[in-house]
């Protein structure tokens, strides 16, 4: 898919078995459509890492000023009673506000690879210029649709309701996606060009994540 606008919020969380079906049926029957009716958000999509209740949901943004937008804080510091008991049952939260650096390829596939990593100290530059090569390379290999390249950028803002329900979420750094046909298709592309970004990336526990998502459910601001 190729992301509609220049900003995302991307997340990452895990929803215990006893809640995933209430879960879903919150998620793509009032989340979805309350964030989509909010002036500059294009699309939402929610993804499932097969065999588990680990997500991956992001909403792509007309631009990054959305994320401070009246319309969204007004959201999120006025959660729904539903939203309201949803919120606790998001488990290991990761949420990045997000620029889009690179975008390429087209169209919404039914698997995304996800990487978040951060670049080695001193290495930014040639991290950078690593990530934005896989992203332009990916969507030439078989199987493979598209490719992100996405920089976390916080906005300076107080803690919303909705994350003090939360406890708090982690962030991630920089993070590359990649759609496909296939969880090996990804898998056997990114092996292919991730040498590069392996080099100038931090190593270490908490630096580096990649995981396959089957996507459930997206919506665009035409479905609201």
């Amino acid at each position: 898919m190729t992301i509609l606008g220049d900003a995302a919020v991307a997340m990452w969380w895990n929803v215990a078995d006893e809640y995933r079906t209430e879960f879903h049926e919150w998620h793509s029957k009032e989340h979805l459509p309350e964030r989509l009716s909010i002036p500059g958000f294009h699309r939402g999509s929610r993804w499932q890492r097969e065999g588990s209740g680990d997500f991956f949901v992001m909403y792509e943004l007309a631009g990054y000023g959305t994320l401070t937008s009246d319309g969204y804080l007004a959201r999120l510091n006025n959660p729904t009673p539903w939203s309201t008991k949803m919120m606790p049952r998001h488990s290991g939260m990761v949420r990045s506000q997000c620029r889009v650096v690179k975008s390429q390829g087209g169209g919404v596939a039914t698997y995304m690879l996800t990487v978040r990593l951060s670049p080695a100290d001193g290495n930014e530059a040639e991290l950078e210029e690593q990530l934005v090569r896989a992203t332009i390379e990916l969507p030439r290999f078989n199987g493979v649709t598209a490719a992100h390249f996405l920089r976390t950028e916080t906005p300076k803002a107080e803690q919303t309701k909705e994350q003090q329900i939360r406890g708090g979420d982690a962030v991630a750094d920089w993070i590359l996606l990649v759609s496909g046909h296939s969880p090996s298709a990804l898998q056997d592309a990114y092996a292919e060009v991730g040498e590069g970004i392996s080099t100038w990336s931090r190593r270490g526990p908490g630096h580096s994540a990649s995981h396959v998502f089957r996507l459930v459910h997206a919506m665009t601001s035409q479905d609201v």
